[in-house]
C-alpha cells in the first residue's frame, strides 16, 4: 500500500515472485543430495582404502614430482613465451618468422604426439655435437646418457606450454595503449625499461587469469608424461599401484583428491594476484565505496549541500 511522506505519496515496490528460480534451485539441490548420499554409501568407493593410501608415500612422491613438473615446465613456457611475444612484434622479420613458425608448430601438433617425439629423440639422433656447423663438433656427447625421462617431460611440457602464453602475452602487451610506448620513448626511456616499467604492469592484469588457467591446466597435463615414459608422475604411480594392488579405483580417487587440493589452492593465489594488479581498474576492489566516500566530502564541508544553489534564481 502507498504511504505519504509530507504530502507526497510513495509506493512500496514488492519484488517480483520468480518460481522458476525456487523450482530449479530445488532441483539442482535435490541432484547435489543424491550425489553426495551416492558417494557416501556406495561400498565400490572405498573410502577407508582410500583414507589409507591417500597419505602414503607412494602418492605423496608421485604429488611432489607433479609439482616439480608443473613448476619446471611454467618456468621454461613463461621464459620462451615472453621471448616469442616480443619477437612476434618485432621490425625484424626474421624474427618474427622464428617465432610465428614456433607458435605454429606447437600449437598445431597433440602434446601427447610430441611427447611421444621426445622419447624417441635417443633413436633421432643417437649422439649430440656442439661446434660449428658442417664440421667435427668441439664436444660430442651420448643423448640417452643425459636425457632422462624427467628432462624429456620438463622440455616436452614447456616448450608447448610456450607456444599457449606466447599469444596469451602477446595480447596482453596489445592491450596496453600505444601512446604509452611513444610518450615514454619521448621521454628518452630505452625500450627495455619501458617494457619493464610501463608495459608490463599494466599487460599483467590481463595476463594473469589466463596464465593461472594454464597452470591449472598444465597440472594435469602432466598426466600425459607417461607416453615418454616419466614413471614418477601421480596419475601414473596410482594408476599402476591401483592395478599391482587390483584397487584401481580407491587409489584414482586418492590422486583425484590431490590435484584437486593443489587446484584449489592454485585458484585462491590466482585470485590475490589478479587483484594485486587489478588494482585502480575494479571499482569493486576500492577500499573506499563510493556512498562513503560521498559521505566523507559532505562532512568536510567543502561543497554545497544544494548543488544547484549557484544557478538557482
Amino acid at each position: 500500500m502507498p504511504h505519504v511522506k509530507d504530502g507526497i505519496e510513495f509506493l512500496e515496490a514488492k519484488p517480483v515472485p520468480r518460481p522458476g528460480r525456487w523450482v530449479s534451485a530445488a532441483f539442482i539441490g535435490l541432484i547435489a543430495v543424491i550425489a553426495l548420499h551416492s558417494l557416501a554409501t556406495n561400498p565400490n568407493y572405498q573410502w577407508d582404502v582410500v583414507a589409507q593410501w591417500v597419505f602414503s608415500q607412494t602418492i605423496v612422491s608421485g604429488v611432489l614430482f607433479t609439482l616439480l613438473l608443473t613448476v619446471l615446465a611454467m618456468a621454461l613456457g613463461t621464459v620462451l613465451a615472453i621471448t616469442m611475444a616480443v619477437m612476434r612484434q618485432s621490425v625484424n622479420p626474421i624474427l618474427r618468422g622464428v617465432a610465428t613458425f614456433y607458435i605454429w608448430f606447437f600449437r598445431g601438433t597433440p602434446i601427447y604426439t610430441q611427447l611421444i617425439f621426445w622419447s624417441l629423440l635417443p633413436s633421432l639422433y643417437p649422439t649430440i655435437g656442439i661446434g660449428i656447423p658442417f664440421m667435427e663438433p668441439f664436444v660430442e656427447f651420448s643423448t640417452i646418457d643425459y636425457f632422462t625421462p624427467l628432462w624429456m617431460a620438463f622440455i616436452g611440457l614447456g616448450l608447448n606450454e610456450g607456444a599457449y602464453l606466447a599469444e596469451i602475452i602477446r595480447a596482453g602487451l596489445l592491450s596496453v595503449d600505444k601512446g604509452q610506448w611513444e610518450a615514454a620513448t619521448a621521454l628518452g626511456m630505452p625500450r627495455s625499461m619501458i617494457f619493464r616499467r610501463i608495459i608490463l604492469p599494466q599487460a599483467m592484469r590481463v595476463i594473469v587469469p589466463p596464465i593461472g588457467n594454464e597452470t591449472i591446466s598444465m597440472l594435469k597435463t602432466t598426466s600425459l608424461v607417461s607416453a615418454i615414459p616419466y614413471t614418477y608422475e601421480l596419475t601414473f604411480v596410482a594408476r599402476t599401484k591401483g592395478q599391482a594392488l587390483f584397487l584401481p579405483i580407491p587409489l584414482l580417487i586418492a590422486a583425484a583428491l590431490w590435484y584437486l587440493l593443489i587446484t584449489t589452492l592454485l585458484m585462491m593465489v590466482q585470485s590475490r594476484i589478479e587483484r594485486h594488479f587489478g588494482k585502480g581498474f575494479d571499482r569493486r576492489d576500492s577500499p573506499t565505496p563510493t556512498h562513503d566516500r560521498q559521505a566523507a566530502i559532505n562532512r568536510s564541508h567543502t561543497t554545497n549541500d544544494d548543488p544547484f544553489i549557484e544557478v538557482t534564481p
